[in-house]
């Protein structure tokens, strides 16, 4: 991909990210725009850690992304979609894992948890149901539970190895991966030791939040969607793929003003409250958030992919997230 020297045109949004950077409690942060298949900003700063001699943030360094690993989760259902593996979205969970509670699941499909509109929650180490499915908007991790055993069950192949073989390997991505153990290149997430949203894991199928990913590695996997799966002149994934996890699947019978998402992806439709995309970001747009803060940012009618990275999980007390990552699209909107 080539690289064009336009920090300047994007100033303000490297400006934006590190104001950000300075709010939340992190040692180090990264920036990457893409336009028209050329990199038009790629800054980094900071360290790895607030250890002494920490290593230096640079282009290979891996941030924990959080949250941003649904986007991989809804490729790999979209992937058993297509293949056959599932017949619809709109199948019942049921149909696919009949050892779980079925009258707890009810109607609860494939659609409902892959637009957060499921309406289960874990109270106390027990699912229960919050809301009917279909009928209200909910942002709870259930349903990436219910979406991963189900991806497993009807292809026989973990997340990892789905993505690994479908996308890190004829895509040449050496810098995105699920680990259980720390190296060199991963960064210290900094986080409040009673966090109850942290957690380790040794698990590496692709399950679990500890997925990293560098900042100009997450930029290219937006530019593989926003590309429609194309390398090289090849079509290298299905188009249908893409398609199916960037389109607006959220059920029509949940209120227009909650957020609206395709495949996990958060997707602008119009002006919504609730939204985390600027009201400046054009409909059409997409866009995946981390705890981390880690956003990627897709805006087609710009050709135009956006990834800015932290080495923080979560963020101080009082610090209004949406309005921090609705700020980071309309400054780069700004600039177009």
């Amino acid at each position: 991909m080539t690289k064009s020297n336009t920090i300047s045109e994007f100033g303000s949004v490297v400006l934006n990210v590190k104001e950000t950077s300075e709010k939340v409690d992190c040692s180090g942060a990264a920036v990457v725009i893409i336009q028209d298949n050329k990199v038009r900003v790629e800054e980094y700063w900071g360290h790895q850690s607030k250890e002494l001699n920490a290593r230096p943030i640079q282009a290979d360094t891996q941030f924990h992304v959080a949250s941003v690993r649904k986007s991989y989760i809804g490729f790999a259902v979209a992937y058993a979609v297509h293949t056959g593996c599932i017949y619809s979205i709109d199948d019942l969970i049921s149909k696919y894992l009949p050892h779980l509670d079925a009258p707890l699941l009810g109607e609860t499909t494939l659609r409902h948890c892959l637009t957060h509109t499921h309406g289960l929650k874990r109270m106390d180490g027990t699912v229960v149901r919050e809301f009917q499915p279909g009928t209200n908007w909910a942002y709870r991790n259930v349903g990436i539970e219910l979406l991963c055993q189900l991806v497993r069950k009807t292809t026989g192949k973990t997340i990892a190895e789905i993505l690994h073989e479908q996308v890190f390997l004829p895509f040449g991505f050496k810098e995105t991966g699920w680990y259980g153990n720390s190296y060199e290149k991963l960064v210290d997430v900094i986080r409040e030791p009673s966090d109850p949203h942290w957690y380790r894991s040794e698990n590496t199928d692709g399950s679990e939040m500890n997925m990293y990913v560098s900042a100009r590695e997450l930029a290219n996997w937006g530019s593989l969607h926003l590309n429609k799966a194309k390398f090289k002149g090849e079509q290298v994934i299905s188009e249908d793929i893409i398609n199916m996890v960037t389109s607006i699947q959220t059920p029509q019978s949940v209120e227009a003003i909650k957020p609206q998402n395709g495949f996990l992806w958060y997707v602008k439709e119009g002006p919504s409250s609730q939204s985390e995309m600027g009201d400046l970001v054009p409909k059409g747009s997409y866009q995946i958030l981390g705890y981390t803060g880690v956003t990627l940012l897709i805006i087609p009618k710009h050709h135009l992919v956006a990834v800015r990275a932290f080495n923080s999980f979560g963020s101080p007390q009082g610090f209004d997230y949406l309005a921090d990552v609705r700020s980071f699209g309309d400054t780069i909107m700004r600039c177009l």
